[in-house]
């Protein structure tokens, strides 16, 4: 197998009533790597819809999957991609979206804990480590006393709908990053970017 490669996972929930919700940018995010590597994405029999591309003609090879389970049960489809691809849990990104990040933010990590993702959550359960990369989409806290689950499934707003190519943009940006130098190196660039 190709030790330059990596399985890039977007969390979301499946369906066209789901698409354009807030939970699902980490979808968003893979649509986007998926049309710069020209890339479409195709029915698997993990039971995703996964697209093959490189990030560069030489780069790093990414296996881009949309899980087709709803968010809390991401964790059965992301185990069986990394079987199929006999890849270990550390050859493996997943981004999704971050509540306790402020809208338009990113922030790259491996390891910790859920932070209350139930996606996140699932994953670490069905694959058995904390220990892979996550790349955080900040949608910002809910307005008010809104509850925080029907927050996520709501539409990005207009406003933020204006600024939200830049950031599909930059967290695939990131992704990429990420595969071509190491996470810290592209840490250093994410974190310290204004």
């Amino acid at each position: 197998m190709d030790d330059n490669q990596w399985l890039v996972v977007g969390l979301g929930n499946p369906g066209p009533g789901y698409a354009s919700n807030r939970h699902n940018v980490g979808q968003m995010v893979l649509a986007e790597l998926g049309d710069r590597a020209s890339a479409p994405f195709r029915s698997h029999r993990t039971g995703s819809l996964v697209a093959e591309g490189r990030t560069t003609i030489t780069g790093s090879r990414l296996i881009l999957a949309k899980p087709g389970s709803f968010m809390n049960l991401s964790g059965g489809p992301v185990a069986a991609l990394l079987r199929f691809y006999k890849l270990e849990p550390n050859r493996l990104i997943v981004v999704h979206d971050e509540l306790d990040l402020p809208f338009d933010t990113l922030r790259l990590k491996v390891g910790g804990g859920a932070g209350g993702h139930n996606g996140i959550k699932d994953i670490i359960a069905a694959t058995g480590t904390q220990e892979f990369v996550r790349v955080r989409v900040g949608i910002g806290r809910p307005p008010g006393r809104q509850p925080a689950a029907d927050f996520v499934l709501k539409d990005f707003s207009g406003e933020e709908r204006k600024v939200l190519p830049n950031l599909l943009s930059d967290a695939a940006d990131a992704v990429e990053h990420i595969a071509r130098d190491g996470l810290t190196a592209a840490q250093l660039k994410w974190h310290t970017s204004a």
